[in-house]
Parts: C-alpha cells; sequence; structure tokens
C-alpha cells in the first residue's frame, strides 16, 4: 500500500489506497474492457458447482444478476481506487453477508458456508484471470513481468474477501497451475445453465428487446467466446477460431477506447474521478503508465 505523497498542488495528498497510481492494477481497472471481462468471468464462475450453487441458492438471480455485476464492479473499483477505510469498510460489510449465507449440495444433502475459502479463491481467480486476459487480448500492452505483478497485487483483494493471501496466485505460472487443478471438479451443471441461459437472454423491457439482441448479446457472446476451451466443451457451445475471438476484442477495444476517458468515467459510481479529486490530476489511469512504473 502507497503512503500518501505532496501533490502538484502543494498539499500532502490523502490516502491512495491499497493500490495506488503506481500500481498495474490502478492502470488495468479503468480500461473499459473491464465489462467484457467480468462477463467472461461470470461464465468461468458458473462453472464451479458449489460456487455457483451457492448464488442461484441465495437470491433470484435471474431477478439480481444486474445487481450483482453492479455490485461486483462497485467492489472492484472501490477497493482499486477508494481509500484505505472505504475499501476495509467495504470488505467488511461483504464478508459479513457472505458469513451469514450458505447453500447446500443437492446430491448428498451437505450444508456448506458460501465464505468457504475453496469457493472464495475459485470467484478471485476466475476474476483475475478473465481480466488480465481480456484486456491482453484486447490491446491492453502488458509485458509478462507486468502482468505477473498484477496477479501479485491482486492477493490484496482477495485479503480483504478472507483469503490467506500466502494461499493464492502470485503470479501466472501459479494461476494456471491452480486452473488446471480445478479442471476435474468443473462441470456445467443446472445453475450453470441458468447462469449461460440469462447472460445471453436477460430479462428486459419489451422495448428494449431490440437493443438487446443488437448490443448485449453481442457483448455477452464476445466474452463466451474469450473463455478458455475447456469452458466451450463443458457448456457445450462452439465458440469462433481463436484469431477470429482475437480480431473481435481487439476491435471491441479500440472502439471502446475511443470514447474519451472523462465520458466513460462520469458513469456511476466515479471511482476512477474521485480518486483523481482526491490524488491530483497526475493519479489519472492511463495504459502508457505501466512500463514507467513497473521495474
Amino acid at each position: 500500500m502507497e503512503s500518501g505523497r505532496r501533490g502538484h498542488t502543494g498539499r500532502v495528498d490523502a490516502d491512495p489506497g491499497f493500490y495506488g497510481p503506481s500500481s498495474v492494477t490502478w492502470q488495468v481497472h479503468a480500461d473499459p474492457m473491464m465489462w467484457v471481462a467480468g462477463i467472461r468471468a461470470l461464465y468461468l464462475q458458473a462453472l464451479h458447482p458449489p460456487t455457483v450453487r451457492g448464488v442461484v441458492q441465495n437470491s433470484d438471480f435471474r431477478r439480481d444478476a444486474w445487481g450483482r455485476l453492479m455490485r461486483t464492479a462497485d467492489f472492484v473499483g472501490t477497493t482499486t481506487y477508494g481509500t484505505t477505510e472505504a475499501a476495509e469498510r467495504l470488505a467488511a460489510r461483504v464478508r459479513k453477508i457472505h458469513a451469514m449465507l450458505g447453500a447446500t449440495d443437492p446430491d448428498t444433502g451437505e450444508r456448506y458456508g458460501v465464505d468457504e475459502p475453496e469457493l472464495l479463491l475459485w470467484v478471485h481467480c476466475a476474476e483475475i484471470d478473465s481480466y488480465l486476459h481480456v484486456l491482453r487480448r484486447s490491446g491492453f500492452r502488458l509485458t509478462e513481468a507486468e502482468a505477473d505483478r498484477y496477479v501479485r497485487e491482486n492477493r490484496a483483494a482477495a485479503a480483504l474477501v478472507g483469503l490467506d493471501p500466502e494461499q493464492v496466485p502470485a503470479d501466472q505460472v501459479e494461476l494456471a497451475a491452480y486452473f488446471e487443478k480445478m479442471r476435474p471438479e468443473l462441470a456445467a451443471g443446472p445453475e450453470a445453465r441458468e447462469v449461460d441461459d440469462f447472460l445471453r437472454r436477460p430479462p428486459i423491457h419489451p422495448l428494449l428487446v431490440p437493443a438487446r439482441a443488437l448490443l448485449w448479446r453481442r457483448v455477452a457472446n464476445l466474452a463466451y467466446a474469450a473463455l478458455p476451451p475447456y469452458a466451450h466443451e463443458l457448456y457445450g457451445r462452439p465458440a469462433p477460431s481463436p484469431a477470429a475471438v482475437t480480431r473481435r476484442l481487439r476491435l471491441t477495444g479500440t472502439l471502446l477506447r475511443r470514447i474519451p476517458a472523462r465520458v466513460r468515467w462520469q458513469l456511476p459510481p466515479k471511482h476512477v474521478l474521485r480518486a483523481m479529486a482526491r490524488l491530483g490530476p497526475g493519479a489519472r489511469p492511463a495504459p502508457h503508465k505501466v512500463g514507467r512504473h513497473v521495474g
């Protein structure tokens, strides 16, 4: 965690939080392709039956999926760009909610908590892998060392949800090994099918159905296409060739990044703009700053 520093106005800046402007995470999490990556993470998370069962059994997923996506975005934004106090306060609230929730295995009748480390670790790794994979494949340039640092930095986020950071992958090699170990436990069960159905056809007002077909379905299909091959096999739906997926990701990334950052960051909850107001204009996230800070 970075300590306060003196800004361009001469005052001592407020707490930069758990990451700070010199981190890889600070630059990565401001990229608009994070939304595509977030949907990919949902697809991946749903392939772990105990995890997705905990989601579906504790909420009406089809009616609350948008809320879940927005709460995840708020958690990522707050823990990345908020103060240490704000991040810890939100994380404590999340841990408290998780501690009260449980799920039941329909085959064995076993009851378990949704805050078990195995489940929290799967959610964390699915998110970090998705963020890193989608952004790099869509044209966000990171060296291997910078990508490793991103994975390592986000042990902080894992700790906030209650994991022992020493038990969380610290680089890409460890992350890949984790997924290889988990593959025998993955399956596209009924809950995963429910998530897939929702992401392909989310319930909306009838007047918005054309927009869903034109915009949302393309985004969801792209997120699905960006999954690893074993995920496509489990879901049983093919994906375009890897080269075609990469072209689509790059095109989408190029188009979204042409939208002025100030316009994108005006959307609620405005984490980046609040961080810049707190720390000064030098805290503005930008891809070209990654290499400047990583040694």
